[in-house]
């Protein structure tokens, strides 16, 4: 994931913003930059791959000056190069960006037809020149960039150097995490506490849609609305820095707020949005037009994104999908047939029973794929080819974000073998592919539900059951839902397609039962309509999660209702994730169990 820096200092800036880089490696990148105020005047170097080779740029032709902004950059818009690597500049402004600006081409246009010359492939090139742009009518910087923020629609965080004003950083956050650090007559910008760890434990977290001006006295942040607010400092431990959590009480939530930006990058890898096309790493080592099976293998919630990602398969590249628990595919000796392609799904990279099983279909001669959150690890050194997650590290015991990091590659991955057997044409492969690309900002969209969540998680603390219940993509989804009450508040939950609801589950309905309906208005929403009113015939609490469509046909049968954005079907299950993990943490808040680490449970399962 990109990462961002900036530095009001009194000494030479260069070489402190490099340190501050490497400690944001973790994130991944495959480029990085600086920009300092030399003499007053923006300067900048920049080097594709490792920070070494801006080491090596610095050392040949230094930069001078107490001021600057640095960036890793992972490509998004526009291949790894030294053109492309951050920060950008337009005139009087440089700029850092994490994130997407989803309505880039638009003001691309824009900027374009106001005789601007674009020298990038970047999303980020229109930030420095808009914000240029109105430098230029005579706006100061502050006023500049607050008549450009409300115009960027999508994920990002942002990190503003302006020429000829040596004591002024401005940052802004939507969807993409960014803290200021409060020094001793210095003052500082970074993605996160550990980028700023070097210089100071003290920490302001700035909250969705907030933006600073920062000089070397101190910061005035601002909200969306441009109104101007206080943000509380904390103290971060320099020691822990890589445990840090932000403004957050547990990781769990940091980390369900940092989906917008992770599942943001993890795209980057996989689709091209300049050329609404999918562009998987690797993918052509696998010959999907020979194929005549998938088998795909996980564990815990990385099999629910396998269960998901079978509908995908199915669907969009009529390609059948078996699909196992690992510990019980290890054992039962399937029998591999040729042309066939056996997927693994891990956080890690170590679970036991998923590597024995990757195993067993390596001996068997079938081509070995993995989607893994750790390239290092030995899922992904034994396989064939690795589809990488970009989630980063996470710390919660109970997956959220690699879950649908996981659910955004598997979904690139369908289309791309939809696209190659001929059953998805260039028409439906562009609608899917920007279906994909509004992930971050729905994402975004989809978390402000989660004062609602909080209110109607408290009475579930109370209760000692609960059902969930789904169709298509969402029941697999039901039974991740079921899974995290489970995992974190130690209620008994159970998961089931909502078609089975007459087959046995309809028996445990009570007034004392909570159902937790998953239903997106779709093409088989109205047969969750009738699921519904069969729970509320027998005098069952449904809780349905859907969108305004879905709310308004309803009718009053739900006793609450979640509302989510309007999303492509292809989307829904990624979207959908984020109130279900948001209901189950704060039940589990309410209820005083150990969020992060919950009883009995290991983050990476390493023994069978």
């Amino acid at each position: 994931m990109c990462g961002i820096v900036g530095i009001l200092g009194s000494t030479d800036v260069a070489p402190r913003l490099v340190d501050a880089l490497k400690r944001l490696e973790y994130r991944g990148y495959d480029s990085a930059g600086v920009a300092t105020l030399e003499g007053g005047r923006l300067v900048r170097r920049r080097a594709e791959g490792k920070l070494r080779n801006l080491e090596a740029a610095l050392e040949k032709t230094p930069v001078g000056g107490t001021s600057g902004i640095g960036h890793t950059r992972w490509a998004t818009h526009g291949s790894p190069s030294v053109a492309n690597a951050h920060p950008h500049m337009a005139g009087k402004v440089a700029v850092v960006h994490n994130g997407i600006i989803e309505n880039y081409l638009e003001l691309r246009e824009e900027i374009k037809d106001g005789g601007a010359d674009i020298l990038t492939e970047t999303d980020t090139e229109v930030v420095a020149h808009l914000v240029n742009a109105e430098l230029a009518k005579g706006l100061s910087p502050q006023d500049a960039a607050a008549r450009v923020l409300p115009r960027l629609k999508g994920a990002f965080a942002l990190a503003f150097l302006f020429d000829g004003d040596n004591d002024l950083l401005i940052g802004a956050r939507k969807g993409s995490p960014l803290a200021i650090g409060h020094g001793d007559g210095e003052m500082y910008l970074g993605s996160d506490a550990i980028a700023l760890s070097p210089f100071t434990d003290r920490i302001t977290y700035l909250e969705e849609g907030d933006w600073a001006v920062l000089d070397r006295n101190g910061a005035r942040v601002f909200d969306a609305n441009n109104n101007e607010v206080s943000r509380q400092e904390s103290r971060s431990s320099v020691t822990a820095a890589l445990m840090d959590k932000g403004n957050y009480r547990h990781f769990m939530a940091k980390e369900i707020h940092e989906q917008p930006e992770v599942i943001g990058h993890t795209l980057s890898r996989y689709i091209d949005l300049g050329a609404r096309k999918v562009d998987v790493p690797g993918a052509a080592a696998i010959d999907f037009t020979n194929l005549n099976r998938i088998l795909i293998s996980a564990c815990g919630t990385a099999y629910y994104a396998g269960l998901v990602a079978k509908y995908w398969f199915e669907k969009y590249a009529r390609l059948p999908v078996e699909i196992d628990v690992a510990s019980e595919f290890r054992y039962r000796e399937t029998p591999i047939g040729k042309n066939e392609f056996a997927l693994f799904i891990s956080q890690s990279g170590e679970t036991a029973d998923t590597l024995a099983s990757l195993r067993y279909c390596k001996e068997n001669g079938a081509k070995i794929g993995a989607v893994v959150n750790v390239p290092e690890s030995t899922i992904a050194r034994e396989s064939d080819v690795v589809f990488q997650t970009i989630a980063g590290p996470e710390i919660g015991v109970a997956s959220t974000k690699a879950f649908t990091c996981q659910l955004a590659v598997l979904a690139a991955l369908a289309i791309h073998a939809g696209r190659s057997r001929g059953f998805v044409n260039e028409d439906q492969e562009t609608e899917l592919v920007e279906a994909l690309g509004a992930i971050p900002g729905l994402a975004v969209q989809a978390l402000k539900s989660e004062i609602k969540i909080e209110t109607l998680s408290q009475p579930l603390s109370r209760v000692s059951d609960a059902l969930y219940l789904g169709r298509g993509t969402n029941f697999p989804l039901a039974m991740e839902g079921a899974l995290k009450l489970k995992e974190l508040s130690y209620i008994h939950a159970e998961g089931y397609a909502a078609g089975e609801l007459k087959h046995g589950p309809i028996a445990l309905i009570d007034e004392n039962m909570p159902v937790f309906v998953i239903a997106p208005h779709d093409g088989i929403y109205e047969k969750t309509v009738s699921n519904m009113q069969e729970v509320a015939a027998r005098g069952g609490r449904i809780i349905l999660i859907t969108d305004e469509r879905g709310a308004a046909e309803s009718g009053d049968v739900a006793q609450d209702v979640v509302i989510m954005p309007d999303v492509h079907e292809i989307v829904a299950p990624i979207i959908y994730a984020l109130p279900v993990q948001m209901i189950s943490y704060h039940t589990a808040v309410f209820m005083g169990t150990d969020v992060d680490q919950p009883r009995n449970l290991a983050k990476s399962v390493t023994v069978e």
